[in-house]
Parts: structure tokens; C-alpha cells; sequence
């Protein structure tokens, strides 16, 4: 366990994080540029249950990021005890090996520890808050290039554009929980890249346009409030069975990237729990919708930068919550469960070659 004094790393009050930080042009740091390319998630456990994962991602990554080490319940068991060691490991593991490691992530409103909900009044919740993003963030500075700070703020069925999720942290801090994540974190380290990140946007299913508008909405009232947002996460958890929609993902890339935004694909992984067929069928499948996610995605410029969430079959998060009815595994990965590379693979070299 790692003990840190809280006033070591908090850079002053709630309120002054939440009036000193604006919204500024990109970091300009060497780290924050190194971005670029094809990286995949893994746990600790994983890496070090099974070497040829650690081997899988040194040969066909350039980064990644950890599923758990960085979240609440990991990283801080209690209100005084920061725990870094096993986030740590996957950044030596990171660094032995040329990569670059980003953040996740900052504000959830999943995974908040029971110490924090027992917290009950509005200034007790702030100042956990506040303490956790500005020391986890100093911690980390100048050693990721990217933190997603605040995850998935968009309901599932959104009613109108203003829709926002109903959060633990709505409850006590009001809509102000979002600015105040990311200008905490600016504070912290003023040339990491801050991101916001959502699901379910991509294809043309009505509920995913309605929650692509109210995370377009979202992002524009960041914007103009002046929050330090540099980046928009598109997560990509692709259902095989819906076409992309790649005119309207397309559009709404372009206007991103025209408010000097960037864009990553942050946790791609392709469901094919309600596809028949035979493996090498689905695969064709899974790389389709792939490749058409990336094409919207490179219609207004590169896709700098794509991470799965996982890189093999094996040690994905899909085969343990969305099983086949033919109890056959689900595929939804570039590597298969003996990490040799599917078409899904091919797709992600088309994209990244020449970035």
C-alpha cells in the first residue's frame, strides 16, 4: 500500500479548481503526442497469468491501457489510501516494452466504492472528489498521454439532447460534476489530454442517434463553458448485428474535429452473440463492421489513434456477459483465443499503417 498525504498532491480547493482551469488549446508535450496507433486493454491479472498476452500486445501495439488498475475501487480501497502498485506494473510493463499508457478512468458513474457513498453531504462528496482526481492525476503526471475523465454520461434512452445520466455524483454535485472533473485534472497536469467517453453511438439503431445527440449537445456546452476537453472517446463496443451509420458517424466526427477536437476509438470490441454462422462467417462480419466504423471515423481525417478492449478472445470481457445461444465463444477481438490474428486484425493494419 501506497500512503499519501492528501495535501501533498491537492492542488487547493474544489472552488479553486473549478474557476482556475480553462479551456485551452491542446497539450503541446512530447508524451501527449505519443498517442498514436493501435493499443489494446489488459488487466494485470491477465498479463501476468499469461505471458503470450504481454508478448501479443509488445508485437502488435504501440499503447495501452489498464480495464481496472485506474479505477476507484482498485486504485483507492479507502478514503486515506491510494493504492498505485498494480496500475504501476502495467506502466513499467508499458515503458519495458516502447509503449505509451493512457487513463481510465477519472469520474464514472459506475464502480464508486462503498467509503464514498456512505459520504452524505454535498461538500464531504465534493472534496472526495476533488482529492481523488487531483492526486491521482499528479501522481500520473508526465507519464500518460490521455486520461478518459469522465465515462459514459449519457443514458442508454435518452429523451431529448439535455438528457444526462442520474449518477451518484448528479445526486450530490448537480451537472457540475462533469466541468469540475476536467478542470481538476488540467490543474493537475496541464499537458495530459483530457477525454470524454460513450457507448452506443455509432450505429443507426434510434436509440444510438438519440445518444450521439445528447453526447454532441454535451460536448458543446463543454465547450462553451470553456472546460479543458481536448479529445472525444468513441468506445465502440460494436453489436455485429447493426450496421454502422456511417453517414451520420462521419458527420458527427467531422463537426468534432472542426471544434479542434480529437478523436479516439477507445474500447472497440465486436458482439457476435446474435450471429449465425460459422466462425470464419462471423469474422467477415465482425471485420465489416469494423472496417466501417474506421472509414466514418477517417472520411474528415487519420484515426490516430484505436484501442480494443482486449486483444484476444481470450480474455475478453463479452465471452463472460453476452453468451451464444450455441454455446459456441463469442469472437470479438483481433486475435483469436490462441492470439492468432482474425480479418478484424487486417482491418486495424489498413487504419494504422501509415499513422
Amino acid at each position: 500500500m501506497t500512503r499519501l498525504d492528501r495535501r501533498e498532491f491537492l492542488l487547493g480547493s474544489a472552488a479553486a479548481l473549478a474557476a482556475g482551469a480553462s479551456a485551452s488549446a491542446a497539450p503541446a508535450s512530447k508524451l501527449a503526442q505519443r498517442h498514436q496507433g493501435f493499443g489494446a486493454a489488459a488487466t494485470l491479472w491477465d498479463l501476468q497469468a499469461d505471458p503470450r498476452l504481454g508478448e501479443a500486445i509488445s508485437t502488435y501495439c504501440t499503447q495501452v491501457v489498464p480495464v481496472l488498475e485506474l479505477k476507484w475501487p482498485m486504485l483507492r480501497p479507502n478514503a486515506h489510501t491510494f493504492n498505485f502498485e498494480r496500475a504501476d506494473a502495467i506502466l513499467d510493463f508499458a515503458r519495458d516494452n516502447d509503449l505509451t499508457m493512457r487513463g481510465h478512468a477519472l469520474a464514472w458513474y459506475h464502480d464508486i466504492p462503498d467509503w464514498a457513498k456512505q459520504i452524505k453531504d454535498t461538500r464531504g462528496v465534493e472534496r472526495a472528489y476533488v482529492d481523488h482526481i487531483g492526486t491521482v492525476v499528479s501522481y500520473y503526471k508526465d507519464k500518460l498521454t490521455s486520461w478518459d475523465v469522465v465515462n459514459e454520461p449519457i443514458p442508454d434512452n435518452p429523451r431529448s439532447p439535455k438528457d444526462r445520466r442520474d449518477t451518484f455524483w448528479t445526486q450530490h454535485l448537480g451537472q457540475s460534476w462533469i466541468p469540475l472533473a476536467f478542470r481538476t485534472a488540467a490543474a493537475a497536469d496541464p499537458f495530459v489530454k483530457l477525454a470524454i467517453n460513450e457507448y452506443d453511438i455509432e450505429s443507426a439503431k434510434d436509440s444510438f442517434i438519440a445518444k450521439r445527440a445528447a453526447y454532441r449537445h454535451l460536448i458543446m456546452d463543454l465547450l462553451d463553458q470553456g472546460v479543458p476537453l481536448h479529445a472525444v472517446g468513441l468506445q465502440s463496443h460494436l453489436h455485429a448485428e447493426l450496421e454502422i451509420d456511417t453517414h451520420g458517424l462521419a458527420e458527427f466526427v467531422t463537426e468534432l474535429r472542426s471544434w479542434g477536437l480529437e478523436v479516439y476509438v477507445t474500447e472497440l470490441d465486436v458482439d457476435d452473440q446474435k450471429l449465425t454462422g460459422n466462425p470464419a462467417e462471423r469474422d467477415a462480419i465482425v471485420a465489416k463492421r469494423v472496417d466501417d466504423l474506421l472509414t466514418a471515423i477517417s472520411t474528415s481525417g487519420p484515426v490516430r489513434s484505436i484501442l480494443t478492449w482486449g486483444l484476444s478472445d481470450r480474455y475478453s470481457w463479452i465471452n463472460g456477459t453476452f453468451a451464444r445461444a450455441d454455446k459456441q465463444p463469442n469472437r470479438p477481438l483481433p486475435l483469436d483465443g490462441e492470439f492468432k490474428p482474425k480479418p478484424f486484425m487486417d482491418v486495424i493494419s489498413k487504419f494504422t499503417k501509415d499513422v
